[in-house]
């Protein structure tokens, strides 16, 4: 499978204070003159990852002590580390729809989602990884996708094929001419039951590669994208058994932990590596300062049999069915360059419900009054009253 095709902008932003960014971002419809709207700069590209079963104990920068996650760790100490986010559902469906609109409930079709509402503001929109809101993702505004689409299809880490849909997928040699291409497109190293091609590792690699594809140039008249990115990983064990194998238990196999514990920590450590390829895919196209890139989990970490493991991932590491009434605390990462103070650390509360009109502002789209949620920018400013402090981003959660 050539990942090189997988998908075919973002914008160099304008510098500014964090105060002087958040007016220009409220006043844009605001303070126009009725009919009148104001000139828009340059907007950022926005990179949502949200994982499936990640705790809050479970990065170093969260005070996980067992292994590091040193590109999440970078992440953190570039933007800012949220300590009071929360997973909205244990439920992927729901979680996902709770995104996709900014309000609760179950995903209905016919309804205009954050990614239709980017593709009409001039964004170039892709998913990659799980989707299980029923209607085909190519449907509900998403100009690429590759994953699959349904919950159980993301349980086989070595799949022998994907859905995939391309714009331009297709070359017609009878006209000359690209159309789109869907359907499922085999990856052959999985075939006959082989293990060649491993999934988390070829969705954090399709995210490298979509932000290559789709760099700013004069060619697109820098138009700017929103990647959403379901990966359905860490999950690793439910029973203490490996229903979710990894290639390899390396670095940790020599280590007295349970199995699934080494597990876990091998995949959240492939995982990080991942972030690694994003963050010099980004310095290659000098794209950082122009990415607002969001990391955390989309319904919190699973219930392990064996009590062990569960103290192996801990401190803070909530199980689902001991989560607060308000949601399972997950972790939370937004970083910005140039836009938002970096080595913050902040307990502003918030969910999946305020990343759409979060994202919608970012982009200076119009705002949307039948959100559930509120934009987080001036708790990502660090605006007065949103108490935000500026420590060293591996400091513990007090």
């Amino acid at each position: 499978m050539k990942l090189n095709r997988l998908f075919l902008l973002a914008a160099a932003l304008l510098e500014f204070s964090a105060a002087a960014r958040a007016e220009s971002l409220a006043s844009i419809f605001t303070n126009a003159a009725p009919g009148v709207r104001k000139a828009i700069p340059r907007r950022s590209s926005i990179i949502f990852i949200e994982c499936h079963g990640l705790g809050f104990g479970d990065l170093s920068c969260y005070g996980q002590t067992n292994f590091q996650t040193p590109n999440l760790d970078k992440l953190a100490a570039e933007g800012t580390r949220f300590t009071n986010y929360r997973a909205t559902s244990d439920e992927l469906p729901l979680a996902q729809a709770a995104l996709m609109t900014g309000k609760t409930g179950v995903f209905a079709p016919g309804e205009i989602n954050l990614a239709q509402r980017l593709q009409q503001a001039g964004y170039r929109t892709g998913l990659i990884g799980e989707w299980t809101l029923g209607a085909k993702p190519w449907t509900q505004g998403f100009d690429e996708f590759i994953g699959f689409l349904d919950a159980q299809a993301g349980k086989n880490y070595f799949p022998d094929s994907l859905w995939r849909y391309a714009p331009n997928g297709h070359y017609d040699t009878t006209n000359g001419t690209l159309e789109a291409w869907v359907g499922q497109e085999e990856i052959y190293a999985n075939t006959g039951g082989h293990h060649g091609q491993y999934l988390p590792d070829l969705f954090t690699s399709a995210l490298a590669n979509f932000v290559r594809i789709n760099q700013p140039d004069a060619a697109n008249h820098f138009r700017p994208f929103f990647l959403l990115v379901n990966l359905p990983a860490p999950r690793t064990a439910t029973d203490g058994q490996a229903d979710f194998p990894v290639p390899t238990d390396a670095p940790f196999t020599g280590e007295p932990w349970p199995q699934a514990a080494k597990n876990r920590a091998a995949l959240i450590t492939r995982l990080d590596a991942g972030i690694g390829r994003l963050f010099e895919q980004l310095n290659k196209l000098r794209m950082t300062n122009s990415v607002a890139i969001f990391f955390t989990d989309a319904v919190g970490p699973e219930k392990f049999a064996d009590p062990n493991v569960l103290g192996f991932l801990k401190p803070g590491n909530e199980a689902r069915d001991e989560k607060a009434e308000a949601g399972v605390r997950v972790p939370m990462l937004v970083r910005w360059p140039e836009h938002i103070p970096a080595g913050r650390l902040s307990p502003w509360p918030w969910s999946a419900l305020d990343f759409a009109p979060t994202a919608l502002q970012i982009a200076y789209a119009k705002p949307v009054a039948s959100f559930s949620g509120s934009s987080i920018l001036p708790a990502l400013f660090g605006l007065p009253g949103t108490n935000t402090s500026a420590l060293p981003a591996r400091d513990l959660l007090r």
